[in-house]
């Protein structure tokens, strides 16, 4: 009885899991868009791209928005859908932590 419980529970949380882990783009290389169209499509939005790479199959963009915050964009490699549009910090931990060894302070 405790290992069918124990069975239940687990394929009860498998579909959650599953829809937590699907930011993967699927779609076959022959239908991707071309690089060239993505940039345009940065450009026509007033985003200045630093890098466009390609993440879990998706197409991502590195860059800035037309008021210079740094965004991460991540599109669909066949429709150029945006699946997710992040805005980053200008600076990160990392950036903190060289400023402090070299004896800044952000006071």
């Amino acid at each position: 009885m405790k290992k069918t419980l124990t069975i239940l529970g687990f394929i009860a949380v498998l579909p959650a899991g599953a829809a937590l882990a699907d930011d993967d783009c699927y779609a076959p290389m022959a239908d991707w868009q071309p690089r060239e169209t993505v940039a345009r499509l940065a450009a026509e939005n007033g985003w200045t791209v630093r890098r466009i790479k390609i993440d879990d199959g998706c197409y991502e963009i590195d860059g800035r928005d037309a008021a210079g915050r740094r965004i991460e964009v991540t599109l669909h490699p066949e429709t150029l859908q945006i699946i997710e549009f992040e805005y980053e910090d200008d600076y990160d931990d990392d950036d903190d932590d060289r400023r402090n060894r070299k004896g800044h302070d952000d006071d």
